[in-house]
């Protein structure tokens, strides 16, 4: 099936057409697969999916419909606008260049113009990768990237299976991990950001999950002082980017 656009989301429909992507190596962000449809070329779908480790959602038929109301087969491929990079490579190269890493974790930030800003303050800081999860995250849509005002064409995007997993990940690599959180009583000024650091930022609604806060090695925040309880998450990101940037110039 010939590409298409729906709003600023691409993608393909029907079933060969996604193993098509899949076999060519194409940057997908997810694929939706009809509820309870489980024919052997499904099957042999889903299976390249998981090799492959691409999330797979199942939906309705009306949520395939708001892409497409042709023959979709009861698949449809949403594409990404970015190419994913390694964060394992991401690190190394950081190291080998005499460079401290600073990487950005976004934990269940859904919102498509937040992730954008949220990537065009942590290029302009200097940070050197975002990470998300492959599922519970915003779709980098062509919209993403006009919100990021071009960022996410040069900052690194690593989407990984498992934020838990990746946390003990980034501390074996010799990162401290540091959550943007309320739950402190330790503002971010307080804090050396120079040396490693693995900055995550939560959802404006959930916050940042707390099994993963109970691994971190430290909790910041940012001082509030009127009448209004929280920051934008893509304002917060911005104000702990450039605490980070501030201490890190020569």
């Amino acid at each position: 099936m010939e590409k298409q656009k729906t709003g600023q989301k691409s993608f393909v429909y029907g079933t060969r057409a996604t193993l098509e992507c899949i076999n060519a190596g194409r940057e997908i962000d997810k694929i939706l697969v009809l509820k309870n449809l489980n024919n052997p070329l499904v099957q042999e779908l889903l299976q390249a999916a998981r090799d492959h480790k691409i999330p797979v959602q199942r939906v309705p038929v009306q949520k395939l419909q708001k892409y497409t109301r042709k023959n979709h087969q009861g698949v449809v491929c949403l594409l990404s606008s970015i190419s994913y990079s390694s964060l394992d490579h991401v690190i190394s190269q950081s190291y080998s260049q005499g460079q401290s890493p600073l990487i950005v974790v976004l934990d269940r930030i859904t919102d498509v113009r937040n992730f954008g800003a949220i990537a065009r303050s942590a290029e302009c800081a200097g940070a050197h990768a975002l990470v998300v999860p492959s599922k519970g995250s915003a779709q980098i849509t062509e919209d993403a990237v006009k919100t990021s005002a071009g960022a996410l064409n040069f900052i690194a995007v690593c989407r990984v299976p498992n934020l838990l997993n990746c946390i003990h990940e980034l501390k074996a690599q010799g990162l401290q991990v540091v959550a943007c959180t309320e739950k402190t009583h330790n503002l971010i000024y307080g804090g050396d950001y120079s040396p490693p650091t693995a900055l995550i930022m939560g959802s404006e609604e959930n916050g940042i999950d707390p099994k993963i806060l109970e691994i971190c090695d430290g909790r910041v925040k940012i001082p509030l002082m009127g009448n209004i309880d929280s920051l934008n998450v893509s304002v917060a990101a911005a104000v702990a980017l450039y605490e980070c940037a501030r201490q890190r110039m020569p």
